[in-house]
């Protein structure tokens, strides 16, 4: 493979991990918080919880992960009564969370910086037709990706929940230990994030790495 060839694979691979980080970064904010918990469909809490306790609480989970506070941070965290808001269970997992957030961060970061570099040095190198054939490839590439997680969302919620379920059971064995991730439905980490959150989630980022592969395969696109 020579270079010709190999540039603008490279830029194809970096496209998607871009995009992907773009919709994860979105997803961490409050703003996704309010439009999730104030959809009519999203499921009450059965143990007592409103929306506005949802919103109370749910921001703090959301910053942990963001910030460089230790697991303290959410240990600390108590009801009037003096009950603790975290199990020493859900703690772990919330700790192993961070670390894998931080990761995929990190790569996105990576990602980005790449992505510029590559552009400033095709500009400048005479390969801008290979670094614009790549942002096509790439945003196909992810095009292809959003769609089938799109439509494992959709079968998910739609016609078998098992659908979803399988992919969301082995996307977490890739980054978390055995069932350290599975909890009680009266846990507060599924109180505040059940399964519909998560179907969402994964929805909302397919749909916002669609429009920016889609933007990118049409505005680059090459003769």
């Amino acid at each position: 493979m020579n270079k010709m060839t190999l540039f603008p694979c490279l830029v194809a691979i970096l496209v998607p991990l871009t995009l992907i980080g773009l919709g994860l970064r979105v997803l961490l904010t409050p703003l996704f918080l309010q439009v999730e918990y104030n959809m009519p469909y999203f499921p009450s809490d059965e143990y007592g919880f409103t929306k506005e306790d949802r919103l109370k609480w749910a921001p703090y989970a959301l910053n942990y992960l963001l910030n460089d506070a230790d697991i303290s941070y959410l240990g600390d965290l108590k009801f009037d009564d003096g009950t603790p808001l975290y199990n020493e269970r859900e703690l772990s997992h919330m700790d192993d969370v961070k670390r894998v957030t931080k990761g995929a961060l990190n790569v996105w970061y990576v990602s980005l910086i790449l992505v510029a570099a590559l552009g400033a040095w095709a500009w400048f190198g005479g390969w801008w037709q290979d670094y614009r054939l790549g942002l096509t490839r790439g945003g196909w590439l992810m095009v292809g990706l959003a769609v089938v997680i799109g439509l494992i969302v959709a079968v998910g919620i739609l016609i078998n929940p098992n659908v979803f379920w399988n992919f969301f059971a082995g996307f977490h064995s890739l980054f978390f230990e055995g069932d350290s991730w599975l909890f009680l439905y009266s846990d507060m980490l599924i109180r505040l994030f059940p399964l519909r959150f998560w179907q969402d989630a994964f929805l909302f980022a397919a749909f916002i790495a669609l429009g920016g592969g889609i933007m990118l395969s049409l505005v680059f696109k090459t003769k």
